[in-house]
């Protein structure tokens, strides 16, 4: 079937006003058009002329109840009084944050898609918003269309001549309702208030890592694209941005352009300068949610939490350590390549750190800017103030988890803790032997070399490592540098000052894992334990001081998991498993341990050790003032009171003194004799 098609032509008008409306809808189109001549514009809803024609006018009819500031539009003063509310009805489904304005959820939502709709058509740069945009062209056209009405001073945006107008009438409107903090702008009020809240809503899309700032992130990011296109032309070293650059620049130059008005010190960037004044101000916005405890920098505050978090986000690819920031591995890493790329211009002595190197250059200089405000008394390096102002307030914020004992440096803490653990992470290269001190296997490392190249000038005595020619001066000087701050006794020694500080506070580190009976010192410990053994206190006084640390807890190492007793079924005495097997041989006679040069049996082990140097003349113990080498570390303990001028131990019937107690025992029994 045929379809049928109308011929009729069909007519079309072309123009509008010959198209017949109702009356009634030209009066609607009326009613939302602008009436003003030269605008054009129409509106959906009636309201909306109204509102549109006071841009004409400028008028601003709608006014806030709260400040009395005024709008040309209803909406607008709506979301104005968000700002006194609080009330932020717009929230993002990604990460849940809250804004005043739909347009600010969706400038947000961009940081999480990355999306930039908005391109230059002039170098292809995009942007997140328009008026980002717009704002950019500038940087191509040099348009500066707000002019200041004080100084004539144009900018490119409005915001940046109102953040300039605050310098003419030094106002800061934005106040932080937190701390009171006052800034020229909403924007470093925005920011600010991120430290308080820890916002960080600049997310890394390679590491996941967050970031509180965008440019920040964008540091950040370089990290990880390696791209350095910033190369210095004095010695090569390339980096990610220009301001790196710049501020290494002035290593090489000395230029330091940022100088502080307070006390005239001069500085290489804003930034140094900017923390620099903290120092005068004593201002600490940065404060610890979990303690408390306030810090002039970011950086620091996020240094501190670590501490409360125990993380360790940094590892060393070679023996595998986990340290809590950045500098701090590359620090630990020199442990290993022995790196020590500090030089002291004057001496010649190189370091591995930077701090180290300026703490050593005021020993030639004799400066000593960090004063003590309780005492007066001043010092070369700002740590040596906060461990002597521990003396005035006894803080010990460091607390060992597993026996409850407080510290008021962390290292300290951190040496404690290898007394439970056993750690002993520092290993000789040569020998493999491991040390739970750097400074036990530095002074180790010696007994390899012979070489020993600090010289006395007094006597002609060489020493390998300088502090031991330190030691050794004294003995001709009679210095005492070590003070107890509770009675004002001097030492020649600070680990003579450390063990006298015990008397002051009872402190007894040392515990029995048998009868838990403690201990001023490792010794006194030793020594007591073959009470346990059934050999009495004294029967060891020389075998007792005559290993090392090391050697001793081959001997009776702690078994803190051993709290059952063993009962000698011969005299009925209890004791760990481990004690019980050699009390046991005070009753056979038992000598297991069989000297293969002479014959001599012994009932120990150790015993056979010590006696076997009888025969192979070894002295594994040397004196570190005078060189003298030694069997046994009691021998040791004995030829230092050589050294020592003080005589401790005075008697009550004839005023003698005596440089130790069985000495003073001895000569009172003569007395008793008489």
């Amino acid at each position: 079937m045929e379809k049928e098609f109308c011929e009729k032509p069909i007519e079309i008008k072309t123009e509008t006003e010959s198209i017949d409306f109702p009356d009634e809808m030209l009066k609607e189109i009326k009613e939302r058009s602008c009436s003003y001549d030269m605008c054009e514009k129409s509106f959906s809803q009636k309201s909306h002329p109204t509102d549109h024609k006071y841009i004409h006018t400028r008028e601003k009819p709608y006014n806030c109840d709260i400040c009395g500031k005024s709008f040309s539009k209803n909406s607008n003063l709506n979301t104005h009084k968000r700002i006194h509310t609080g009330e932020k009805p717009y929230h993002c489904d990604i990460c849940g944050k809250s804004f005043s304005t739909s347009g600010n959820l969706n400038s947000h939502k961009r940081i999480h898609t990355g999306e930039k709709p908005h391109h230059c058509d002039i170098c292809g740069k995009s942007f997140s918003e328009r008026g980002t945009l717009n704002s950019h062209k500038r940087i191509h056209t040099g348009e500066k269309p707000y002019p200041c009405g004080v100084c004539g001073k144009s900018f490119s945006e409005r915001g940046t001549l109102n953040t300039h107008k605050h310098i003419h009438t030094r106002e800061k409107p934005h106040h932080c309702d937190i701390c009171g903090k006052s800034f020229f702008n909403i924007g470093a009020l925005n920011t600010h208030t991120r430290i308080h809240t820890g916002d960080k809503p600049y997310y890394c899309d390679i590491c996941g890592k967050s970031f509180s700032r965008s440019d920040t992130l964008n540091t950040h990011k370089s990290i990880h694209a390696g791209y350095k296109p910033y190369e210095c032309d004095i010695c090569g070293k390339s980096f990610s941005h220009t301001s790196s650059l710049t501020k290494h620049r002035s290593i090489h130059t000395g230029e330091r352009p940022y100088q502080c008005e307070i006390c005239g010190k001069s500085f290489p960037d804003k930034s140094k300068l900017r923390r620099h004044i903290y120092v005068h101000t004593g201002e600490k916005p940065y404060s610890c949610n979990i303690c408390g405890k306030s810090f002039s920098q970011n950086v620091d505050l996020n240094k501190h939490i670590r501490i409360h978090t125990g993380e360790k986000p940094y590892h060393c690819d070679i023996c595998g350590k986990s340290c809590s920031t950045s500098s701090d591995l590359i620090k630990h890493k020199r442990v290993h390549t022995g790196e020590k790329p500090y030089h002291c211009d004057i001496c010649g002595k190189s370091f591995s750190e930077g701090s180290a190197l300026h703490k050593h250059r005021r020993i030639h200089t004799g400066e000593t800017p960090y004063h003590c405000d309780v005492c007066g008394k001043s010092f070369s390096d700002g740590s040596t103030l906060i461990k002597h102002k521990n003396i005035h307030t006894g803080e010990k914020p460091y607390h060992c988890d597993i026996c409850g004992k407080s510290f008021s440096k962390s290292h300290a803490l951190t040496k404690h803790k290898r007394i439970h653990t056993g750690a002993k992470p520092f290993q000789c290269d040569i020998c493999g032997q491991s040390f739970s001190r750097n400074g036990y296997l530095t002074k180790h490392k010696h007994t390899h070399i012979d070489e020993k190249t600090y010289h006395c000038v007094i006597c002609g005595k060489s020493f390998s490592q300088s502090n031991d020619l330190a030691k050794h001066k004294r003995t001709h000087t009679g210095e005492r540098p070590y003070h107890c701050a509770i009675c004002g006794k001097s030492f020649s020694q600070s680990n003579d000052l450390y063990r006298h500080k015990r008397t002051h506070t009872g402190d007894k580190p040392y515990q029995c894992d048998v009868c838990e009976k403690a201990f001023s010192t490792n010794r006194y410990l030793i020594k007591h334990k073959y009470v346990h053994a059934g050999e009495g206190p004294d029967a060891h006084d020389d075998f007792s001081e005559s290993f090392s640390s090391g050697e001793v807890s081959i001997i009776h190492k702690p078994n803190p998991a051993a709290e059952e007793a063993y009962q000698c079924d011969i005299c009925g005495k209890s004791f760990s498993q481990q004690y019980l097997t050699i009390h046991k041989r005070t009753h056979t006679g038992e000598k297991p341990y069989l000297c293969v040069i002479c014959g001599k049996s012994f009932s120990q082990n150790v015993h056979l050790t010590l006696h076997k140097r009888t025969h192979t003349g070894e002295k594994p113990h040397h004196c570190d003032i005078c060189g003298r080498s030694f069997s046994q570390i009691s021998t040791l303990s004995n030829h230092k009171y050589i050294h020592r001028a003080e005589k401790l131990y005075l008697c009550d019937i004839c005023g003698k003194s005596f440089s130790r107690k069985f000495e003073l025992t001895r000569h009172k029994r003569l007395h008793i004799q008489a």
